[in-house]
């Protein structure tokens, strides 16, 4: 799944902003920082979600599965003989830099420009963040903006709230939110969401080359576990702990954002979504958990906006603007912050 993006894709990109300037969608969402979201109201080019084409579903369920298959080897491996430090180690430097790399690169980065940052810094955050296997740049940060363009509503392409009431809606919606939408066929019109990014050489070369860096963070845990215990079975067991249960944890993380955090925890800012802060996964997602500060203040570098909210993502980039790796962070201010709890207690 990819957003096509040929020479005469970028030309079309290039024709439009010549002919009708549009505001890229970052700096719409970078606007909520000093103004309340409009209501939804619908537009006029909604896509109706329909299946895939067979191979991108088969694709699909294997990128799901085939994690989770080699989660279970690497368990009966480790099984009183298998295991030690350095397998952990692998799984959980890998988990943290491939997390980080769609948090803080993938995420608060591209998508929505939370932050300015070094090109070697950009080039850094967007390669581990492929490393995730979450998908190409471009078509990630352009179906995340989708998401907050139409957040809860039927053009959301995750939403667990569109899928009818009762027990049944409830379990097709959270089926849906987590991983069953990606079996969705792409949305026509998702290059739309992204044109600036589309523009960027950086990004289009990140995005070209997605295959290659989901390889290298496959390869490189196994590659190191054999020369750590000199022996075949330290690559395979690098290759399971630090490739494929490493990106099993980090997709289920990451799209419990989507289904979770629209469905559990607590709204004390206004939105016009259900979006909601979840503890646990401010923890284990790195920040990305407190979901409904994020939705009330969308190109905000920091989520976790109380002092009691970890958020593991701000703090890094945090520590790349104490050594002038970034700058230009947006937080909003207290003022802003006051005026949407206000709002959320008045609803």
């Amino acid at each position: 799944m990819r957003v096509r993006l040929d020479r005469f894709e970028i030309q079309r990109l290039f024709r439009m902003t010549q002919i009708a300037p549009p505001v890229p969608l970052a700096t719409k969402l970078s606007l909520e920082l000093e103004q309340p979201a409009a209501p939804y109201e619908g537009d006029g080019d909604t896509d109706t979600l329909e299946l895939a084409p067979l191979p991108v579903r088969l694709a699909t369920l294997v990128s799901i599965l085939l994690p989770f298959a080699g989660l279970i080897i690497a368990v009966v491996l480790l099984w009183g003989v298998a295991f030690n430090w350095v397998y952990l180690a692998m799984f959980l430097g890998g988990y943290l830099l491939t997390g980080l790399g769609i948090t803080v690169g993938f995420h608060r980065y591209f998508t929505h420009k939370s932050f300015e940052a070094p090109r070697a810094v950009q080039a850094t955050l967007g390669a581990l963040g492929s490393m995730a296997v979450e998908g190409p740049l471009l078509t990630w940060a352009a179906t995340h903006r989708l998401h907050h363009q139409h957040s809860d509503r039927d053009a959301d392409p995750h939403s667990p709230h569109t899928h009818g009431e009762g027990f049944t809606g409830f379990v097709k919606g959270l089926v849906h939110s987590h991983f069953g939408w990606l079996f969705m066929k792409e949305p026509e019109n998702l290059a739309k969401y992204a044109p600036d990014l589309a523009r960027d050489p950086l990004v289009r070369f990140l995005d070209r080359t997605f295959v290659w860096w989901m390889l290298l963070g496959l390869v490189l845990p196994a590659v190191v576990g054999g020369l750590v215990t000199m022996s075949w079975a330290g690559v395979g067991l690098g290759f399971l702990w630090g490739g494929l249960a490493r990106v099993f944890f980090v997709h289920h993380v990451t799209w419990s954002v989507n289904s979770v955090c629209h469905l559990w925890g607590s709204r004390p800012f206004r939105s016009h979504d259900h979006s909601r802060n979840n503890a646990l996964f401010g923890i284990l997602a790195f920040g990305e958990g407190w979901h409904n500060n994020h939705h009330a203040f969308p190109a905000s570098a920091r989520h976790g906006l109380r002092a009691w909210q970890f958020d593991l993502s701000y703090l890094v980039i945090r520590a790349l603007g104490l050594v002038g790796l970034a700058w230009d962070i947006r937080v909003p201010t207290a003022d802003r912050q006051k005026a949407k709890l206000r709002a959320a207690r008045a609803e």
